[in-house]
């Protein structure tokens, strides 16, 4: 008897790995594969992003280039975290971490680069994306990476309103530290 072997047909399969592209940024260069909680490293790394590119800006301009680097966030972060989630199949995966950089970005706006409003900044924003108060918990129902970014940027608005309340009652004055 011959043997015989048995030849699958080539067929094209979608890949199931999200392009390079969509990886690095919704991952933010793997600060979303960091553990524990990657949401915090993410957070972390959009904070001591923009400590960095703060000290290349001009105080009065800082708040414009703030706006730009969270729209960009938004704007690439949307694409990018659909990919990622489409790719794992999971609906929001825990290592997509570019939506806490634009929210943690939009908690910043408009607040004097210190390491006390950084700091209060940070906390706020986890705090209110961890806790996700109305309508933030129904911005995640939104589909795919618009569900997955939206929702911190929410969580971004309830961090700067805070934030700039603080400020503007004198709550980070010298004599409350």
């Amino acid at each position: 008897m011959k043997d015989s072997k048995v030849v699958a047909p080539k067929v094209d399969l979608p890949s199931r790995n999200a392009p390079l592209w969509a990886t690095a940024t919704a991952t933010v260069f793997g600060a979303g594969r960091l553990r524990p909680g990657p949401g915090s490293w993410g957070s972390g790394a959009a904070v001591a992003l923009w400590w960095i590119l703060s000290r290349f800006v001009p105080p009065a301009h800082q708040t414009i280039a703030l706006i730009a680097l969270s729209l960009l966030a938004v704007a690439i972060g949307i694409p990018a975290a659909t990919r990622v989630s489409r790719a794992s199949g999971l609906k929001d995966p825990q290592f997509v971490v570019i939506d806490e950089v634009a929210g943690q970005w939009i908690a910043l706006l408009a607040a004097p680069v210190s390491w006390k409003t950084l700091l209060l900044g940070f906390i706020l924003f986890r705090g209110f994306d961890i806790v996700k108060p109305p309508p933030v918990r129904q911005l995640e129902r939104l589909p795919e990476g618009l569900g997955i970014v939206i929702d911190d940027v929410g969580a971004g608005l309830y961090a700067l309103a805070t934030l700039q309340a603080l400020l503007h009652f004198g709550a980070l004055s010298r004599s409350w530290w």
